[in-house]
């Protein structure tokens, strides 16, 4: 290391996706130097807008974050407006399509997670109204001292869901819920991270909406990445390092010293923005704390995505809403992320949870193909002539080593209240995290990383005023 170049910075931040270049903006009005350094080659982290046909085409589609809204997601709209960003409601016009486990295909009303028989609209109803409970009487700032923290930190969501209901039904519901939502089976987190979270997007009927104050409510047409390289066209010539992956974190009582290959920096303070699965990709010198440590077997959700582009919206013509779902397919839901404005005509294909791992596995042209054939099948029992897209854009996060899934980490029973999931924002000495997850309010979504970012510069702004 004593071989590497030295720069000194009073703060160093690691990662540049939403949270870390949020925070280097507040560290940059306060006049505080800084350096945020990036391991991938661009920033935007789990943002990523790619053009939808060729380079010179003004039309992005999004392969990351995708939605945000301008009633509760306060800071992301507030940064659109700065941005002169152009916001559209998603589309949630026409029948939508459902693909139950045998492979029949069936229309359905827009935004229902299923089709329901009288009887099931019932027990829809009351699946929603007691998840909802517990959301309402849970603590948003204190999860695990919550009224029910204890029986709900005990159990996965499924054990939750089968011992509050035991029916197939509420047990399909939460399945496509914790899926669709953080890229999990329902045995993969505990009950109290599936309330937290669902608590933490304003509610279980906000959080799934498409509507106004919804969390899939709003669309970008100039690209969600593009949030991020604003932000840091705004930050100080030459304080983001990209390629710059950071390989040790070296403390003492007054310093940091943060090693690439590139360089050392020596800090006062380091905010690490990467997510708590990927703390293990860094050496910490003296190493985290055991309730730290802990988090760092916290997992990632799989989660990717398929864009189907077209020359022409031709399942509107069809009085179709683009939303596509299935229980086991290949593609486990769509939507409609069309541009009109500027000739963008697409459907992206979400695969999530254990169906999208089993894709994953296979190879490029057979996971492609495997796409088209459901797609195609699904639209064909509406659509005479179903056209084949111009191009077709596939992002597999969990195969991205600076990421390895969407869209946040998860906890298992017993994590949540123990100390590691009571101090996911604690500082550890001189090091301070932040990220989506650490969010009080939207973890998993945009909101919550800025909203994160602003917290830890925050914190250091005032550790650093206080400092001798």
């Amino acid at each position: 290391m004593a071989s590497l170049p030295e720069q000194n910075f009073q703060v160093v931040i690691v990662g540049a996706g939403l949270s870390g270049l949020r925070a280097a903006m507040e560290l940059d009005k306060a006049g505080i130097s800084y350096i945020v350094l990036e391991a991938m080659d661009r920033v935007g982290g789990r943002t990523l807008s790619v053009p939808a046909s060729s380079l010179n085409d003004p039309g992005l589609v999004e392969m990351g974050a995708a939605w945000l809204n301008d009633s509760n997601q306060s800071d992301m709209y507030t940064l659109s407006k700065e941005f002169g960003f152009k916001l559209i409601p998603q589309v949630s016009d026409g029948l939508s399509l459902y693909q139950d486990r045998d492979g029949r295909i069936s229309p359905m009303e827009y935004g229902l997670p299923i089709p329901f028989s009288d009887n099931q609209k019932v027990e829809f109803k009351d699946f929603m109204a007691q998840v909802s409970s517990y959301v309402e009487r849970s603590d948003l700032q204190r999860p695990h001292l919550g009224p029910d923290a204890k029986e709900l930190d005990s159990m996965t969501a499924r054990d939750f869901i089968t011992t509050k209901f035991g029916t197939a039904l509420a047990d399909k519901l939460l399945t496509l819920a914790t899926r669709s939502l953080l890229g999990v089976e329902s045995d993969e987190l505990s009950a109290l991270c599936f309330i937290d979270y669902v608590k933490s997007g304003m509610g279980f009927d906000n959080i799934i909406s498409d509507h106004e104050h919804g969390a899939q409510y709003l669309r970008n047409a100039n690209g969600n990445q593009n949030f991020a390289t604003n932000l840091a066209a705004r930050l100080k010539n030459g304080r983001v390092k990209l390629s710059a992956a950071v390989k040790k974190i070296y403390q003492s009582d007054n310093h940091c010293v943060t090693e690439t290959d590139q360089g050392c920096y020596r800090s006062e303070k380091v905010i690490v923005s990467v997510p708590s699965n990927l703390y293990s990709q860094i050496k910490f010198e003296p190493d985290l704390p055991s309730s730290k440590q802990i988090l760092r077997n916290s997992k990632m959700g799989y989660y990717s995505k398929t864009v189907l582009i077209f020359s022409e919206p031709w399942w509107r013509n069809a009085g179709l809403s683009g939303e596509f779902s299935s229980e086991e397919g290949t593609i486990s839901f769509s939507r409609d992320t069309s541009v009109p404005e500027l000739g963008k005509f697409c459907i992206t294909c979400f695969h999530v949870g254990n169906p999208g791992r089993y894709w994953s596995l296979l190879p490029d042209k057979e996971r492609q193909a495997r796409v088209w054939h459901q797609f195609h099948a699904a639209f064909q029992t509406i659509v005479d002539c179903v056209p084949e897209p111009i191009k077709i854009v596939e992002k597999e996060w969990a195969k991205d080593p600076w990421v390895r899934g969407n869209p946040m980490p998860v906890m298992m029973p017993g994590v949540m209240s123990s100390s590691a999931g009571q101090s996911i924002r604690d500082p550890f000495v001189n090091i301070h995290f932040v990220g989506t997850e650490t969010s009080f309010v939207w973890k998993g979504y945009m909101e919550g990383a800025v909203r994160s970012g602003v917290r830890g510069a925050a914190e250091v702004i005032e550790a650093l005023a206080i400092a001798p």
